[in-house]
């Protein structure tokens, strides 16, 4: 067993679902310091030195560890420059939920550079690099690559390689999902779970769903996910539209009605411009939901584990007359008494490869290399 550091500087949402459930099942002990998930940007700049004053404070009360374990929200490097001796020469691991040079922005000039360079030093000053999907790592990387390039001079290029050869890929683990009841009757129940911004396309979403009504397909429709400031227009004009057909509609403001949420649906839809993992879908999976995705980011690989033999039967092309045919195909199977066996199936083995009683310890074991 090692006592491990872990730092988080914005722990909420996936950030701190991620650190709860590891540390649930893990092995080892851990000391948690954490901020919270407020101005993001500030948490940035600041926690580095509000979290190296605590590791002193903790330390000069007798407090020791073996490893140190933050995500992408920390400055590592700084931390490392403000810090005392005993956690300078703790092993270093870095966790990646996002990160700053391909989260995506409306318009590129939003973007901010200083949290890239953040990014990057924070690589550089870690012993491990761990990514939430290799999708993710390769973007990271691939992006990195050419951001470098466009320095005027002393461009880093190596750093990229450097950062690839410590990296590691560690999907998200899940909580249990209990067996599935008996579903309610009625005609199919689809589910959109994701953030209510643009990266997630829900015009595509919409649009398709408006195609299923004109052609006279029954359907039940819950649209869920946080919503922030600036809502696309377009769930003001669906919410009317698609009205008779709304069981749910906005965030769950519990982890009770999200589950439920999610063990109501039939179906999960993505229209997603940019995931870096997908953890809402791979949990309505293991709710016994079936996963219609389009082929890109890190759904191929996620899907490519739990349906090895036919994973085309869960994406469609990327457009939205797929899309809405997929789903009326669904519609018609289910009303046939089919699907159901399949999706059982795909909710098991998605516990077997996601759930934290699989990732926790192979996790345990991956901070345990660190120190050799």
């Amino acid at each position: 067993m090692m006592n491990v550091l872990a730092i988080e500087g914005y722990y909420g949402g996936s950030h701190r679902a991620f650190l709860d459930g590891w540390t649930a099942c893990s092995g080892h002990a851990w000391t948690l310091l954490t901020l919270p998930p407020n101005k993001w940007k500030w948490r940035m700049r600041h926690g580095a030195i509000t979290f190296a004053r605590q590791v002193e404070r903790l330390a000069g009360e007798g407090g020791r560890w073996d490893v140190l374990f933050c995500s992408d929200m920390l400055n590592l490097a700084e931390f490392v420059g403000l810090v005392g001796e005993s956690a300078q020469r703790l092993p270093r691991v870095v966790y990646f939920h996002e990160n700053q040079l391909t989260y995506p922005v409306r318009v590129e000039s939003e973007r901010d550079y200083q949290y890239v360079m953040t990014n990057l030093t924070t690589c550089l000053a870690a012993e491990a690099v761990w990514f939430n999907s290799a999708f993710h790592r390769d973007e990271f990387l691939g992006a990195m690559g050419a951001f470098l390039k466009r320095m005027p001079d002393n461009r880093p290029l190596d750093a990229v390689d450097t950062i690839a050869a410590r990296s590691e890929v560690h999907p998200p683990g899940i909580e249990a999902f209990a067996p599935r009841g008996p579903r309610r009757p009625g005609p199919l129940h689809i589910l959109w779970a994701a953030r209510w911004e643009h990266d997630k396309n829900p015009e595509d979403f919409f649009a398709a769903m408006k195609i299923l009504k004109e052609k006279g397909i029954d359907f039940r429709l819950s649209v869920i996910g946080e919503r922030f400031r600036d809502v696309p227009e377009v769930f003001a004009w669906a919410k009317g539209y698609f009205a008779q057909h709304i069981v749910r509609w906005g965030f769950q403001e519990s982890r009770d009605a999200y589950r439920t949420a999610l063990c109501e649906a039939d179906v999960v839809v993505s229209t997603a411009n940019h995931e870096f993992f997908g953890i809402t879908i791979v949990e309505a999976i293991a709710a016994g939901a079936m996963p219609v995705l389009p082929k890109r980011l890190a759904y191929p690989e996620i899907i490519s584990v739990l349906d090895p033999t036919s994973p085309q039967d869960h994406f469609y092309n990327g457009t939205i007359d797929d899309l809405a045919g997929r789903l009326a195909d669904f519609s018609r199977k289910l009303a046939a008494g089919g699907a159901g066996e399949a999706c059982g199936l795909l909710a098991e083995r998605t516990m077997a490869q996601y759930g934290w009683a699989h990732l926790g310890p192979t996790m345990d074991s991956a901070l345990t290399r660190q120190i050799a």
